[in-house]
């Protein structure tokens, strides 16, 4: 609708995640890292953390399109409340049969997997994406699935993705095990006022458009309203655009975000996320993850 008029190749803000938007600033660039060291360095348990919509999705979809060609990935990008079964997701994850078969079999035909691909010296890598909704009882069974694992030779990677609550979850009296397990973790804070500012003119660049755009005063009452959560400012400078567009308005300034501020207030669907202040510390070994209903076929690298 306002791409042409400002001069984009395509929309800046999308709420989708898309590696070609990701802005790298020092807290994703360090995220990104301790995922690729996790894999790199053969860790049992990666964990990232993070709340709702700081960008942990777009750095899976970064990490896979930068995976070596030795490297199987299976992905779980959905979970709920009755996600059911592990081990048929998990299979289903990496394209194997599960129908029909009872546990015994399952567990053999994913054990039988892993030995095929590690004889054939690819690494194997589950990824779960909003993790926090498995539960203890599933996590267990990640831990489980985990002791495949034998000596020297580690046949499976996990890394779990996801929000702050599974941070509480791992902290659990019943999962100290798990938590022992978890070799890499980190949590994503939310955005500074400057890297909102780097993070709102990256994307505008990339999109073709005048780094500019936006006004120092403008991006500072988006950064105030979403928190430095990357999603809501996308949401927030997305209607940016649209109102200052239906004004015939060439720059973003301070009084168009305020109104867009204002009225989706008024709506009653629009909250600030948890103050940046209740987040835990970088590297804390209880970071949370989310999962959906789908899955995403495996991944062969190159």
């Amino acid at each position: 609708m306002y791409e042409s008029f400002y001069g984009f190749r395509e929309k800046p803000f999308s709420l989708l995640p898309d590696p070609g938007f990701l802005y790298l600033g020092r807290k994703h660039s360090m995220a990104l890292a301790m995922l690729q060291y996790g894999v790199k360095s053969q860790a049992g348990f990666t964990v990232i953390a993070g709340e709702i919509g700081s960008g942990k999705t777009t750095l899976i979809r970064q990490l896979l399109d930068q995976l070596d060609q030795d490297v199987t990935v299976g992905l779980i990008t959905n979970t709920h409340s009755s996600f059911g079964e592990l081990l048929e997701w998990v299979l289903l994850a990496f394209g194997l049969e599960y129908k029909g078969a009872d546990k015994v079999t399952r567990f053999h035909v994913f054990t039988d997997f892993l030995i095929k691909e590690y004889a054939k010296r690819r690494r194997t890598v589950l990824i779960i994406d909003e993790a926090q909704n498995l539960g203890a009882q599933t996590l267990e069974e990640l831990r489980m699935l985990s002791n495949i694992n034998a000596d020297k030779s580690l046949v499976l990677q996990l890394i779990l993705v996801g929000q702050p609550e599974l941070r509480d979850l791992l902290r659990r009296p019943g999962l100290e095990q798990f938590a022992q397990r978890i070799s890499v973790a980190y949590y994503l804070e939310a955005l500074s006022a400057d890297e909102t500012v780097a993070y709102v003119r990256h994307r505008v660049k990339v999109a073709g458009g005048d780094p500019k755009l936006f006004d120092d005063d403008a991006i500072e009452v988006i950064h105030r309203a979403s928190r430095g959560v990357p999603r809501v400012i996308n949401a927030l400078c997305d209607m940016a655009l649209v109102y200052a567009y239906a004004a015939g308005q060439r720059h973003i300034d301070r009084a168009t975000v305020e109104e867009v501020v204002r009225d989706r207030a008024a709506t009653g669907l629009f909250s600030a996320p948890a103050a940046e202040a209740e987040a835990p510390g970088h590297g804390a070994a209880g970071p949370v993850a989310t999962l959906s209903t789908a899955t995403v076929p495996p991944r062969r690298a190159g």
